[in-house]
């Protein structure tokens, strides 16, 4: 039996990003959750992805309000890439700065967006290959889809793998990208509710 448990947004919420940070996601969910993140950070939002990716944001298909905030950019090299993350991050009405760098990022690069995210007082999440990660971001998110009987769920798990600031954990949870909210899927046979009284 599942329990599904509606995930409050707020300042105890476990996907909160840090602000003033940078974050970075893995894995073949790591769109689904930087569409989640998008949505929970009001203002202006920048996704920076290489020129030659060919799959981009269809701005129609995106959560409600998204697509009128945000901006693409599609650097040539990534050089060009970094660049354009850094300048995105320090600008301060910038909300969240999404980006897809190409290659694994040096410690110094981390450590120059991570100045860059506090001088803008922005968050970035960067959207990695596995492996790619750098040691200064703030969280590493891995994330997948999950398999669902049901045909209206859309499940997801993500794990929290490294967080300088906080626990790791991993969480089942059902986000169906039409609002900022969650629901999360309990462990089989586990209980949220008081067992019914003896006859």
């Amino acid at each position: 039996m599942r329990s599904d448990l509606r995930m409050q947004t707020g300042p105890t919420d476990l996907f909160d990003l840090r602000p003033r940070r940078v974050h970075e996601a893995e894995g073949r969910g790591r769109r689904a959750f930087a569409l989640f993140q998008a949505e929970r950070h009001p203002g202006p939002l920048v996704w920076i992805l290489p020129a030659y990716v060919p799959e981009l944001p269809m701005l129609r298909g995106l959560p409600r309000g998204v697509g009128e905030r945000l901006h693409l950019f599609r650097p040539v090299g990534e050089t060009d890439l970094l660049w354009c993350i850094e300048e995105a991050l320090r600008a301060a009405p910038v909300s969240l700065v999404i980006a897809e760098p190409e290659k694994p990022m040096s410690l110094t690069a981390g450590r120059r967006l991570q100045l860059a995210a506090e001088a803008g007082r922005t968050t970035g999440l960067m959207l990695i290959r596995e492996g790619a990660g750098s040691n200064a971001t703030e969280t590493r998110w891995k994330c997948e889809p999950v398999a669902s009987t049901a045909a209206d769920s859309t499940l997801h798990q993500w794990d929290l793998n490294k967080n300088k600031k906080g626990t790791s954990g991993s969480w089942v949870l059902n986000w169906n990208g039409a609002s900022a909210a969650v629901h999360m899927v309990s462990e089989a046979r586990q209980r949220h509710e008081p067992a019914g009284t003896a006859r």
